[in-house]
């Protein structure tokens, strides 16, 4: 066998139980999160009623990215995923690199999603702490994680339903106000009333294309999952189409209601208090519907969790089994759940639980630092993309039974992009430099670390 057929040998063992019809409401469940119920608020405070380009920027480079993971993952179906693909198109370093720090993202972007929790609560009581409620709701997911791929599956269906039917709802009520249905007729006035559709100029645009970036920050998981699809051929680029679609459709119609209704300069308040999409009830009189929509947002936020720690469980797993991590990692229960991956990567919860006790910009710079890591992932992402397709034409390894279209333009496209809004974070001294600073040091942390590896792993007397 060789070394590219030992390194996905290597990952075996995950129950393949998930189906097609949960992988796409998995892969919704990564990505509609705070990123659109909340971080929503912080992109319109950047750009205004622009921030609808925002996202169709961000969904670019989205959609370049997925098309080419997915072509990787029909070809190699692992828990490892781009971790995996990186080690074996780039280099053993960058796939080292990349699992670490996707995990390490993920766990941050968990904890993250806790605290929008523990704020969400506070529509309700306004008396308990945040990092109460964070710290009870990271510890109920963390429990649904160590139960069975299966058990995992069908609670993110559900978790996912309620909050597409939610959206579903919310689209056709919104409509209902613009167009007059059973209401005065809202119109489109707010897109221009307030210094007009680009209040900020394309930087403000640019800089909403930060938060919307992030929203889509999750996706990836329909390639994870492929390890433990029933059918990967089919169910993943089955699943891609149709979800992409589908986030498209959400995101787009969902902020052009919100913005067509709420004034944009109260949707995109800079003190993430309470969700835009409250404020389009409560600025009604709905206050029944507001907190409807408030029990929805908690359910979006504890899905995202539950897809992310799922994430954060499969690349440690994946590390163990390659002899990046320590083996513990890579054991597997009756069930086929890797538990103690699955309680190590939680850390992030714990994080948020004294984050959100000491400073009330939590939600902030949490997010600052899950996204400047799901950056350099992308980025890997792409690259190891461009060298797989090298590697298959250079070795003639026959059709591949999806493609991802118009290679290399799109790759390059999303490459340039991502390096933008590194390089813009970089230049942000609100929150966003935070993800800068503190990959570049983890970065640093983690070379550090490979290299010690390999001069132990030289040292050790050959058998």
């Amino acid at each position: 066998m060789d070394k590219n057929g030992q390194i996905i040998e290597r990952e075996k063992g995950l129950a393949r139980k998930l189906s097609q019809r949960q992988l796409t409401m998995i892969g919704l469940g990564g990505a509609i999160g705070t990123g659109l119920f909340m971080g929503s608020g912080i992109a319109i405070g950047y750009a205004g009623p622009g921030v609808l380009l925002s996202y169709l920027i961000a969904a670019t480079i989205a959609l370049i990215m997925m098309y080419s993971l997915s072509e990787m993952a029909v070809a190699h179906p692992t828990a490892g995923s781009f971790g995996t693909y990186a080690e074996l198109y780039l280099s053993e370093w960058l796939g080292f690199i990349v699992r670490y720090t996707y995990w390490a993202a993920q766990s941050i972007a968990i904890g993250g999603e806790a605290v929008a929790i523990g704020v969400y609560m506070t529509f309700w009581f306004p008396g308990v702490p945040v990092w109460m409620w964070t710290a009870s709701f990271g510890a109920a997911i963390i429990h649904a994680n160590t139960r069975s791929v299966s058990s995992f599956g069908s609670l993110e269906y559900w978790l996912s339903a309620i909050k597409v039917m939610a959206i579903c709802i919310f689209i056709t009520a919104g409509l209902a106000l613009i167009f007059g249905i059973g209401h005065a007729a809202v119109g489109f006035g707010n897109y221009t009333a307030d210094r007009g559709f680009l209040p900020h100029g394309f930087a403000g645009v640019w800089m909403g294309v930060l938060m919307a970036i992030f929203s889509f920050y999750g996706i990836e998981i329909i390639a994870v999952t492929a390890g433990e699809t029933q059918d990967p051929k089919i169910a993943v680029p089955r699943a891609l189409r149709t979800m992409i679609v589908r986030l498209v459709l959400f995101y787009g119609l969902s902020l052009a209601i919100m913005l067509a209704i709420v004034p944009w300069a109260e949707a995109g308040a800079k003190g993430v208090t309470q969700s835009p999409f409250v404020k389009v009830f409560a600025y009604y009189g709905f206050p029944y519907a507001a907190a409807a929509m408030n029990f929805v947002l908690i359910t979006a936020a504890l899905s995202s969790m539950n897809a992310n720690l799922y994430l954060c469980a499969r690349m440690l797993f994946s590390l163990a089994r390659g002899n990046f991590a320590p083996a513990a990692f890579g054991q597997l229960n009756r069930q086929g759940a890797p538990v103690r991956a699955t309680l190590v990567s939680s850390v992030g919860v714990l994080i948020a639980v004294l984050t959100s006790m000491f400073s009330s910009s939590a939600y902030h710079y949490m997010f600052g630092v899950a996204l400047g890591g799901g950056i350099l992932v992308w980025l890997i992402i792409l690259a190891s993309h461009l060298s797989f397709r090298r590697h298959w034409a250079r070795n003639d390894l026959g059709t591949l039974s999806f493609r991802a279209p118009w290679l290399p333009w799109p790759q390059y496209l999303g490459i340039f992009l991502l390096t933008a809004i590194l390089v813009t974070m970089g230049f942000d001294r609100e929150f966003w430099n935070v993800g800068i600073i503190s990959v570049t040091v983890w970065v640093m942390v983690l070379g550090s670390a490979y290299c010690l590896r390999n001069v132990l792993r030289s040292l050790r007397p050959k058998s």
